[in-house]
């Protein structure tokens, strides 16, 4: 199981960039381009800035996170 954030979505769904949402968030642009684009090193995204961006959303940080099972989507795609 994998665990990826959905902030491109739903910042897109409310016409949002990168620029934009770092700004409203007040979270370093290289840190919301990195979870924008789940390019998360080990140490990941922490709780209280996935909070702000949350925040800035207007979500919940719940929200944000979707689990996803690796060996279903490679036989979904097969």
């Amino acid at each position: 199981m994998t665990v990826r954030l959905k902030i491109k979505e739903v910042a897109e769904e409310q016409n949002l960039d990168i620029a934009k949402l770092s700004r409203r968030a007040d979270v370093a642009y290289a840190t919301v381009y990195k979870a924008w684009h789940n390019q998360l090193t080990d140490k990941g995204v922490g709780i209280f800035t996935l909070a702000k961006i949350a925040k800035a959303l207007g979500v919940r940080v719940v929200d944000l996170i979707v689990e996803e099972d690796r060996l279903a989507l490679r036989f979904a795609t097969a």
